[in-house]
């Protein structure tokens, strides 16, 4: 079974990737913020993070770096509200960019794509 960590602040959408992946078939782990990100990127066998930019303390755009720093290969799709960082060169190294909907169809799309199904 293929392992996503969900990296979001805002609970409700936290919660709703987190049941909407889980029923997809993957297994789901999901953190409020970057710090226990890394955590859980150093502790889990991970195939995927879905990880929100604008967060308190540590946000995405700092904590990509560092992620990809721990496991080589990390799929990674920011996933945010805010369309303008796509142009920023620290959101390069993600593998997607994800501008949040309601609809779920183009994140999914996207998972689906870097590590298959669950």
């Amino acid at each position: 079974m293929k392992t996503i960590l969900v990296v979001d602040d805002d609970d409700a959408i936290r919660t709703l990737l987190e049941e909407e992946l889980t029923e997809e078939g993957y297994r789901v782990l999901a953190v409020n913020n970057a710090r226990d990100a890394l955590k859980m990127v150093e502790q889990e066998a991970l195939d995927l993070v879905v990880l929100d930019i604008r967060m308190p303390g540590m946000d995405g755009l700092e904590a990509l770096p560092r992620m990809l720093g721990l496991k080589e290969g990390l799929k990674v799709i920011l996933n945010t509200a805010y369309s303008q960082y796509k142009e920023s060169f620290m959101s390069w190294a993600a593998d997607a960019y994800v501008v949040k909907s309601s609809d779920l169809t183009e994140l999914k799309g996207k998972i689906t794509e870097l590590i298959g199904s669950g």
